[in-house]
């Protein structure tokens, strides 16, 4: 590599790494930072609600048993440390159950199955090589019109159906797929000389061009039924209509 290469490639690196600190503080990345931090205050605060339920309720059984026959210390110990061990388990298991890829019941809202995916993003872009972050920046700052969208429509709609199939399954699996491939393995040409970050990139963009796919056609449904809408009004209560 000959020395005006090599400045270009470090001027290069030098403009990525600005451009990432531009977009963690003021970009896409940074506005789903911002819901995942919501997101983990509303969820911290939920567990801490059901943990201090339970402390009220064994308080409660304690006081009523030690009405009807004496417990003792020991029985007040034991008391004050099962309600402890339930009230730390539920806390954790609360605040780390969506901590994990999007697996979903098949009942799940539209607009919480996007808000899982987008906190899957989110927790597992830095995972990824920097042009395949790039695509995964681009899918989170559309995500929002695709909640909007996804929210009217019903479950077991076909777009709706498709749109979840890509969140909760493709998508995830072809990012989990790829972080199980050892690093010195995806430098590696397949048969059509392209690398694994080479693929991960295209598959990220296939599926963020599927997802857009998704989102116009639900926002021409949405088009089209305030255009009938205006018409109808148009026609029967306009100047030419009957009132």
């Amino acid at each position: 590599m000959s020395e005006s290469e090599d400045k270009v490639g470090r001027a290069l690196a030098r403009f990525e790494r600005v451009m990432t600190v531009i977009d963690e503080k003021e970009g896409p990345l940074a506005l789903q930072a911002g819901r995942e931090r919501r997101l983990k205050l509303e969820r911290t605060g939920r567990a801490l609600s059901k943990a201090a339920m339970i402390v009220l309720v064994i308080s409660v059984l304690t006081i009523i048993v030690g009405l009807f026959m004496p417990i003792g210390m020991f029985g007040f110990l034991a008391a004050v440390g099962l309600a402890g061990a339930l009230a730390m388990a539920i806390f954790f298991h609360d605040v780390l159950k969506d901590a994990t890829a999007p697996t979903v019941p098949a009942d799940l809202p539209n607009d919480a199955m996007v808000q899982r995916f987008g906190s899957y993003l989110y927790q597992n872009r830095r995972a990824l090589p920097a042009p395949a972050q790039n695509v995964v920046d681009s899918i989170s700052a559309e995500l929002g019109t695709l909640r909007q969208t996804l929210a009217r429509t019903d479950v077991h709609d076909p777009d709706a159906q498709e749109a979840r199939r890509l969140m909760s399954v493709h998508l995830p699996g072809l990012i989990d797929r790829y972080a199980n491939v050892p690093p010195a393995y995806r430098a590696e040409a397949d048969a059509e000389g392209k690398t694994i970050d080479q693929r991960l990139v295209e598959g990220l963009t296939a599926s963020r061009s599927a997802l857009g796919d998704v989102s116009a056609r639900l926002a021409k449904r949405d088009l089209d039924a305030f255009q009938t809408q205006g018409r109808f009004i148009e026609s029967k209560y306009g100047s030419g209509g009957n009132a």
